[in-house]
């Protein structure tokens, strides 16, 4: 099979020959149709965060194709079932945080792509017990946004405790942030989405977006405060000084939901202003297997659309620089089910 491998932190990463892996007990093996690439992808590939990935390894986890082969001991899933493989490959389910719903907190957990070869290769092995079935009429393309972009929003909302009604703030429009305003407006808040280009922007009012602010020019945190101040406001734009803005205009009670990831950098919290308003500032990732379920089943409603741009696997690294220079509209899925 051909797979994508950082082989050094920091180098393009090289397209190599490898053998067919085999599933172990509890394990499956996919057919890979179609991998997002996600900004963290990147950042294993360079290395960025305090807990490193080993090289050599294949990034992704927005894995979505058909089981080809069942481990010992595998019966919920089948041969010819199309699965998704996602950032949470695998938990211990048996500590505090597996048995409270929280099993994305679990301090074992392994995650795909990074503590394990992930989607960039045209097979990979997966935890049957966290491989997600995709439903009958949900493409792969769209699945694959969907297995990471669209459980971290999805979850950011839950965690926000977003209602009707509420005004909610979504701080970068991309692949990310095309769900987000989506997944607000299914929860029927009013959306004010932020970004820096005129055709995230353009995107994110056809997706439904109330109020549109341009961080170029606009002081996000007085425009959200002109409509009142936002109830909840997800940080998805890897920056830090945007999470500030974007954190100046919560309202009273209002909750910052941090989600992106910047390689470097903190965020000023003002003490004052924090207590006396009562806001919160909280961190989400990703989400549960019963979220993405959710996910899953929204979007074979037809509540959800995937903004996407298919590229060779080949095509790696030039992708790779796209996403770095911000030239993506929303997200990039690998196709590897024509051989690419």
């Amino acid at each position: 099979m051909k797979a994508a491998v950082v082989r050094g932190f920091g180098e393009p990463l090289v397209i190599e020959e490898r053998p067919d892996p085999e599933p172990g007990p509890g394990q499956v093996r996919i057919r890979v149709e179609a991998s997002g690439l996600c900004h963290t992808d990147i950042h294993a590939a360079h290395g960025d965060w305090p807990v490193r990935p080993n090289p050599p390894f294949v990034p992704g986890h927005e894995g979505v194709g058909v089981v080809d082969e069942l481990g010992e001991g595998v019966t919920r899933l089948a041969v010819g079932q199309r699965v998704a493989v996602p950032w949470l490959g695998k938990a211990c389910g048996r500590c505090e945080h597996c048995l409270t719903g929280w099993e994305t907190l679990c301090e074992s957990q392994v995650n795909t792509g990074y503590g394990c070869d992930g989607g960039y290769a045209e097979k990979m092995l997966a935890w049957a017990d966290f491989a997600q079935p995709v439903p009958d009429g949900v493409n792969p393309f769209d699945a694959a946004p969907l297995t990471c972009a669209g459980v971290t929003t999805y979850k950011a909302l839950k965690v926000a405790g977003v209602r009707p009604a509420q005004l909610v703030a979504v701080s970068g429009v991309g692949g990310l942030g095309h769900l987000a305003v989506q997944y607000a407006k299914i929860a029927g808040a009013t959306v004010a989405a932020i970004d820096v280009t005129d055709d995230k922007l353009e995107l994110a009012r056809e997706l439904g977006a109330d109020i549109l602010i341009d961080a170029r020019k606009d002081d996000v945190g007085e425009v959200l405060r002109q409509h009142g101040g936002a109830h909840a406001a997800l940080a998805l734009a890897v920056n830090p000084a945007a999470f500030e803005a974007v954190n100046a205009g919560l309202r009273r009670g209002g909750k910052l939901v941090m989600v992106a990831l910047p390689a470097h950098g903190t965020v000023q919290v003002p003490i004052f202003g924090t207590v006396l308003n009562g806001t919160s500032v909280i961190g989400s990732i990703v989400g549960t297997r019963q979220d993405l379920a959710e996910v899953f089943q929204l979007h074979a409603a037809g509540r959800t659309k995937v903004i996407y741009e298919t590229r060779p696997l080949a095509a790696v690294n030039a992708s790779i620089d796209e996403v770095l220079r911000g030239q993506v509209k929303a997200r990039i899925v690998f196709d590897l089910g024509t051989g690419g």
